[in-house]
Parts: structure tokens; C-alpha cells; sequence
């Protein structure tokens, strides 16, 4: 069978399909132990709402620069499944992933033809590829919430949690407390367990005292520092630090490849998670500073050369916006801003796009596929509704969308393509760039 073929059986194998969510560890458990998989060098599990993606590649980037053969499963993809499982930052070949995807169904068989998720099938898929290349180090990206995520099938090293925002409140809950234990699942008793979110829900921080973690917060166990500007060459610098026992410990850095100051957050956590499990898998300096420098990810405020400026962000909820909108003040000044946007009817979307009130001159808004879509003319209303001024263009397609905001942006404009991983998706193929490293 090809990669195709497989992932369309992948589709298939639950009444959900791909696009269906069924949370629960029993079905991943079953096959897991049939395939015996067992944990054989340091796993870092990363969760939380918005940051993932850049915590993970900037711990990918780092390891790798640092001599270890590392392994990354992270989701979803942009535009190619490969990209979801990756060696040392590279997505792995298709004969392996088919491989890979033979030995999981074998397994199920054998489990008595346990109805496995598109997701839960393919983390099986992706620890297949990891054993047999025998990898130094694997980190996991936590798909959603994280207690009842198939990633959780696995015993993390070290367990590590971004931000705790609202969304996926369908599955989570309706509030930060209901997210934050659903997300705090991932911890476990007595091995470091990590969170940058700047006020943590009582619910984590209780579920963490409760199971015997060992947890380590920012601003209290690890943080960063913007040094005063008195010099010209402290505008390009940062502090990290960490406690150990009475002693501070602090480094001075370049700032990291990725843009906007929420990325200190996470270049800080990763560097947290190092320090936590540096014991079992030592870095040095030498692999930290050039590590963070030139750490790149495709749709992470992702600003591609030329003119117009065009922008790429798959941030699809309030917080991950708000985030956006202050990058782009950031930004200098243009003529007119064009919105590329498509979105996920499940998501919050009036209120994701509130902070872009007032910012956007034409929005050119494309229906997104699947049964998750939000159509343009529902985006149209919703913008409507909420009087965020500009004008409308409706689109079949994300990539209509890209290709007629590309059309009419003068080179003194700015594109933005937000929304979605398939937003994203649509307008690097209008652009004709892969999704790995934008190149």
C-alpha cells in the first residue's frame, strides 16, 4: 500500500474518521502492548493551548545541534503527513511511515480490531519509526487537552505545559480550571513536570501537589530577563535563569529565530526542559546559542521575504490572535493590510478576531473543507457583526483566497494568512513553498 492508501484506511478505521475526536487511552493501550513498545530514551511530552509547536522546535533544533539523533511527532500537519514525524528535524521517508503504519495494523489485528483513531493509529506509527531508528531523545506534541491524549500512552521524562487558554472547550471544559486539569494529565509522580503559563489554573497546581510531581513554574523556578537598554548591543539580548536549591543560575542569549515576544516564553521553557533532564541528556552552550538563533517553523508569525510583506500564523484562537495583533504592531508601517482567513467553525471565531478590529483593510475569506469548515459567507458575518471595518471578499478556497489578496496588494501592502492550519496550507501552495523551514 502507498502513504495514500494508508492514510485513507487510517481515515476509515473509525466512525469518526479523521476529522472525528474520541479522547481515552483504553484502545492506544491495547495495541501498544500487542506492538511492545517500551520507552527507551528520554521522552519530553509538551502540551498547553498555544506554543507547542515553537517549544517543540526550538528543544528539536537544540538537541540536534547538540549531536543526538532526535525524533519529533507533532500535529497537525500543514501540508504533508511526513511532517508529523520527523528525525533530527527532517520528515521521515515514506517507506519508513509505510512501514511503520504495517506493523500498527498487524498489532490491531491482533488487539481483535480495536477501532484505533486516526491520531492514536498514527502516534503508534510515529513511536515505530523512533524505535527502529533508535533515537537519542523523542519529543511528544500532546494533540488535545492531554490527560486522555493518545501521546499520554507514553511515560514522559519530562512533562511540559505552555499556556492554558480557552478552546477545545467542547472536550476540555468551559473554563481555564477545567482545561488546566485536563492538561496537567500528562504530569507524573516525581519526574519534573513544567509550566509557562505566567498564572497557572489552581486545578494544575493542585493536580501536580496531589500525584507527587516535581513542578516548576515560570517566574518562580525559571524565567527570563529583558536587560535594561542603557547599551545599544542589550536591545539584542536576553537573560534566562533557573533556581537550583539556593542558586540562580543565568545566561546571557541572542534572541531566538522565531518572532514576537511570546517566543521567550517558550525559548525559556525549552531551556528549562533541558536543564531538567540534563542529566540523562546533556547540552552545552556551544548547542544552545545557535540552536535558538536558527530555529525556523512554518506558520509561527512566519514573515516571507519579498514585497508585499506576507505574513503566516496558524493561531486560531483568542489568545494565539491577540498574540498576532500585537506582532503585527510591531511590524513597521504599510499601506493597507490584506487578511487571508480561514477558520474552523468549532473555534471561538468573534471573539478570536475582536484584536484585529480596526487592522484589516480587505478581508479575503476562504471557506475551509470538511465538516469542521466555517463557510466565508458565515466569516463575513460574523466580521460584519462584529464591526471590524475593511472590506470582504468571499472565496472557495483558501488558495483563492491567497492567490486574489496577492493580486491586488500593492508592494507597499501586507498580506496575512491566518486562522487554520489549512489557511496556512492554502497560501503556501498559492506561494509554491513547502510547510518544513518555509523554504
Amino acid at each position: 500500500m502507498t502513504k495514500t492508501d494508508w492514510l485513507a484506511h487510517l481515515e476509515g478505521l473509525h466512525p469518526k474518521g479523521q476529522a472525528g475526536i474520541e479522547l481515552g487511552l483504553d484502545r492506544i493501550l491495547r495495541v501498544k502492548q500487542v506492538l511492545g513498545q517500551h520507552e527507551f530514551c528520554p521522552v519530553i511530552t509538551v502540551g498547553g493551548t498555544n506554543g507547542k509547536g515553537s517549544t517543540c522546535a526550538y528543544l528539536e533544533n537544540i538537541i540536534d545541534r547538540a549531536g543526538y539523533q532526535v525524533a519529533c511527532y507533532s500535529s497537525p500537519h500543514i501540508l504533508s503527513y511526513n511532517e508529523r514525524v520527523r528525525l533530527n528535524g527532517r520528515p521521515v521517508a515514506d517507506e519508513a511511515l509505510c512501514a511503520a503504519f504495517e506493523r500498527v495494523e498487524a498489532a490491531r489485528q491482533q488487539a481483535g480490531g480495536v477501532a484505533l483513531t486516526y491520531f492514536e493509529f498514527g502516534t503508534l506509527a510515529a513511536w515505530e519509526v523512533f524505535a527502529a531508528a533508535g533515537v537519542d531523545a523523542i519529543i511528544l506534541e500532546v494533540g488535545l487537552g492531554g490527560r486522555l491524549d493518545a501521546v499520554n500512552a507514553y511515560e514522559p521524562s519530562v512533562s511540559v505545559l505552555t499556556t492554558i487558554a480557552l478552546d477545545h472547550m467542547d472536550w476540555l471544559g468551559p473554563d481555564r480550571e477545567s482545561i488546566g486539569f485536563e492538561k496537567a494529565g500528562i504530569f507524573r509522580a516525581g519526574k519534573p513536570a513544567l509550566c509557562a503559563d505566567p498564572e497557572p489554573p489552581q486545578s494544575l497546581l493542585d493536580h501536580a501537589e496531589n500525584i507527587g510531581a516535581d513542578l516548576r513554574l515560570i517566574g518562580r523556578d525559571f524565567g527570563f530577563e529583558r536587560p535594561a537598554a542603557e547599551a545599544a548591543e542589550n536591545r539584542l539580548q536576553w537573560r534566562w535563569w533557573c533556581r537550583q536549591g539556593a542558586t540562580i543560575h543565568k545566561r546571557t542569549l541572542a534572541y531566538p529565530g522565531l518572532r514576537g515576544p511570546a517566543q521567550l516564553f517558550n525559548a525559556t521553557l525549552a531551556l528549562a526542559v533541558l536543564d531538567a533532564i540534563a542529566g540523562q541528556l546533556p547540552v552545552t552552550m556551544q548547542a544552545i546559542r545557535p540552536g535558538l538563533i536558527e530555529t525556523e517553523l512554518s506558520g509561527r508569525f512566519q514573515v516571507v521575504p519579498g514585497k508585499p510583506a506576507i505574513v503566516l500564523d496558524v493561531g486560531h484562537n483568542p489568545q494565539a490572535i491577540k498574540v498576532l495583533a500585537d506582532n503585527l504592531s510591531n511590524m513597521g508601517f504599510f499601506d493597507r493590510t490584506h487578511a487571508v482567513l480561514g477558520m474552523l467553525a468549532d473555534k471561538d471565531i468573534a471573539a478570536s478576531l475582536q484584536p484585529l478590529r480596526g487592522r484589516v483593510d480587505h478581508w479575503h475569506l476562504a471557506t475551509l473543507g470538511g465538516p469542521r469548515g466555517a463557510t466565508a459567507a458565515h466569516l463575513a458575518d460574523l466580521i460584519t457583526a462584529g464591526a471590524l471595518g475593511g472590506e470582504i471578499h468571499c472565496y472557495e478556497s483558501a488558495l483563492q483566497a491567497m492567490q486574489a489578496a496577492r493580486s491586488q496588494a500593492a508592494e507597499s501592502d501586507r498580506i496575512l494568512a491566518f486562522g487554520s492550519f489549512y489557511t496556512v496550507a492554502g497560501a503556501l501552495e498559492a506561494l509554491g513553498r513547502s510547510a518544513i523551514n518555509g523554504r
